[in-house]
């Protein structure tokens, strides 16, 4: 069974591939032409969508690294352990 951890990292990776693949699909029926290429806006467009998932991952990737933070994992900083201890 998946940990309730690797369920959300699913769940949220796949949302982010759908909402690219959307955006994807929106120009492609937005500016393509009835032979498959794609006009310059369409593609100028494209890229700009590709330049944002990946910020949307990165952006993703941080939050999910907070969220998911377990303090038994030992990712945390030392000197606050030894500065609670004392």
């Amino acid at each position: 069974m998946l940990d309730r951890e690797q369920l959300i990292e699913i769940v949220v990776s796949v949302s982010s591939i759908v909402v690219m693949l959307g955006a994807m699909i929106y120009i492609g029926t937005e500016y393509g032409t009835d032979t498959g290429v794609l006009q310059p806006d369409g593609a100028e467009l494209l890229v700009w969508t590709i330049v944002g998932f990946i910020f949307l991952l990165t952006a993703v990737g941080i939050a999910l690294a907070f969220v998911l933070n377990d303090p038994e994992d030992g990712l945390e900083d030392e000197d606050a352990d030894t500065q609670s201890a004392a």
